[in-house]
């Protein structure tokens, strides 16, 4: 499978691609814990059907340490019990803030305090950046239909 388009050798993708790095960067030298950052990125990466970023999401965490057992769950994280309260707030805020589009309405006040309970302002900025950069990543690497399974832990970073 070839992707629809090759951003890497595009001048006006070079460019924004550059600044999206730039963004994703910033976030993960952010406080957000980086195992809740890999569960949040893995759980929209799931949502959106983008395998190229499920691909680089559980082998990062699996080079930081993630166990597999976890990386399995994501996707029925609300049935399974390895997850603290904190990463259960996170990945509850991060799919009301991906499934904005399904009417859903947004993210609920009461999932809010959830994360809000978890998480200071500073985390909270991160957790919600994150979500909206991982939609955006999703979003490019499914319409081209980047094709998944290369991906090496830390390629990008």
């Amino acid at each position: 499978m070839d992707a629809r388009l090759n951003y890497f050798a595009s001048p006006t993708a070079g460019k924004a691609l550059k600044h999206l790095m730039s963004a994703g960067k910033a976030i993960k030298d952010s406080p957000l814990p980086a195992a809740t950052q890999e569960l949040v990125a893995l759980r929209v990466s799931q949502i959106n059907g983008c395998a190229v970023c499920i691909d680089m999401h559980t082998k990062d965490a699996t080079a930081a340490g993630e166990t597999s057992v976890r990386l399995h769950l994501v996707a029925a994280w609300r049935e399974a019990t390895v997850f603290t309260e904190a990463e259960r707030a996170a990945l509850e805020l991060a799919e009301q803030g991906t499934r904005i589009a399904d009417g859903a309405g947004g993210v609920t006040e009461e999932v809010w305090a959830a994360a809000a309970k978890h998480y200071d302002e500073e985390q909270l900025t991160a957790l919600v950046v994150l979500v909206s950069f991982m939609n955006t990543a999703n979003r490019l690497n499914v319409i081209a239909q980047q094709p998944a399974g290369t991906y090496e832990p830390g390629q990008f970073h």
